[in-house]
């Protein structure tokens, strides 16, 4: 495990880290509070930290006040180790935020049973770490197609356009559709169905960039937040989404039916308030007269008319004959 070290005495210092090499430890050893301190804020720190309670720059007492202050991060055991030997030093280390207390001299036995129950600690505490965050994603991910669900998608639309509100920068929604995917569960069966979405699901994801966010909206219906594109860059990647994703289907399917997809593209440029639920109906308004008029097209919600998408942002794609094979058990029946 690495184990950071903190200690100004140059004899102390070397003991520890020949000990601590010794019991199989990768060391990242230090002389100075300041920078011991500075270790510990970085991404990748050691979770298990050996401090010397008076050091220049900062002292081990003061580092452990600073780390524990910080919630949002994966937590750092602490051993002081110091010649201070009261009760009431004792008390003030550990209710500084220390998790361990060691004496100077100190017998290396006892710093090595005290070590390996701090790693026990810490791996326990990784494996605790890990699971939540496992749990986390899981609670917010499509258990089919493996991209935001419904209201985690939702989520990250709120948050691009508060920040679009600030920074007054331009967000982009786009509501995708497989067009009569009720056609494909009836005649094909849902397995089918299924490996229509996740195909689908997957190639639409690796066409976008990688501060663009897709969910699973609901049955066969995707919601795209494209942040930072004005109405012409939306607009054309619906177009490259929907001319692409009909070839890309094809590699991975054995059975042949039309499945093609329609697109409605809806936009803010960020210079007033913007509503969530408005910009995902003004997308699934475009998205409607996409699939009323003809499927298999791009359709752009016009806000300066505000009831009807404007007709010279139709993109029509030739439809193509698919070849699909099912696995699994969780389509929809939209169309």
């Amino acid at each position: 495990m690495k184990i950071l070290l903190a200690e100004d005495n140059r004899f102390f210092r070397r003991l520890l880290e020949v000990n601590l090499a010794k019991w199989g430890h990768d060391v990242v050893a230090c002389d100075d509070g300041s920078e011991a301190w500075r270790i510990l804020s970085s991404d990748d720190s050691p979770k298990l930290a050996i401090l010397d309670w008076e050091m220049p720059g900062m002292q081990g007492v003061e580092i452990c006040r600073e780390i524990r202050k910080v919630q949002c991060r994966p937590y750092v055991y602490i051993i002081l180790l110091t010649a201070k030997n009261l009760k009431e030093d004792l008390v003030e280390g550990l209710e500084s935020g220390a998790d361990d207390y060691i004496t100077k001299p100190f017998d290396p036995v006892e710093l090595q049973v005290r070590v390996r129950a701090a790693t026990r600690i810490v791996l326990l505490q990784e494996d605790l770490y890990a699971a939540f965050k496992a749990s986390e994603r899981q609670a917010k991910e499509d258990s089919l197609t493996k991209l935001w669900n419904h209201s985690a998608i939702l989520d990250i639309l709120r948050r691009e356009l508060n920040r679009a509100t600030r920074q007054r920068v331009p967000v982009g929604v786009i509501m995708a559709d497989v067009d009569r995917f009720k056609e494909v569960n009836d005649i094909y069966g849902h397995m089918v169905g299924d490996s229509v979405l996740k195909a689908v699901a997957s190639t639409m994801k690796s066409m976008l960039r990688s501060y663009d966010s897709i969910g699973r909206y609901g049955g066969d219906e995707f919601l795209i937040v494209v942040p930072g594109s004005n109405e012409d860059q939306v607009k054309k990647l619906a177009q490259r989404l929907c001319t692409g994703v009909n070839p890309e289907l094809k590699k991975v399917t054995t059975e042949k039916f039309d499945c093609t997809m329609s697109f409605g593209v809806a936009f803010t440029d960020g210079k007033s308030d913007e509503d969530a639920d408005r910009l995902v109906k003004a997308a699934d308004q475009a998205l409607y007269y996409a699939k009323n008029n003809g499927r298999n097209r791009v359709q752009v919600f016009d806000h300066r008319e505000c009831r009807k998408p404007s007709n010279q942002h139709v993109l029509v794609t030739l439809n193509r004959p698919l070849l699909v094979a099912g696995s699994g058990s969780d389509s929809g029946d939209a169309s």
